[in-house]
């Protein structure tokens, strides 16, 4: 899952060197942490937070990991 984010984020920012995923797990639920350089982060949102809300669609459609909930976080 954080190469399937990293794929997808990397050709929007201008920095790839910065991009960082990190993988909360909890009981119910993994939240994957996504940091990206602060020039970026706009880029990464997008307009009304359309980029973003397209990248979570991708993230929780490739769920694999049984029956817990997936959340892309980003920073």
């Amino acid at each position: 899952m954080k190469a399937l984010i990293e794929s997808i984020v990397t050709p929007l920012v201008d920095h790839p060197e910065d991009i960082v995923v990190k993988k909360t797990e909890e009981d119910a639920k993994i939240v994957y942490h996504l940091t990206v350089h602060q020039e970026d982060v706009g880029k990464v949102i997008g307009k009304n937070g359309r980029i973003a809300k397209a990248i979570r669609t991708v993230v929780y459609a490739a769920k694999t990991d049984g029956n817990k909930r997936i959340y892309l976080d980003i920073m």
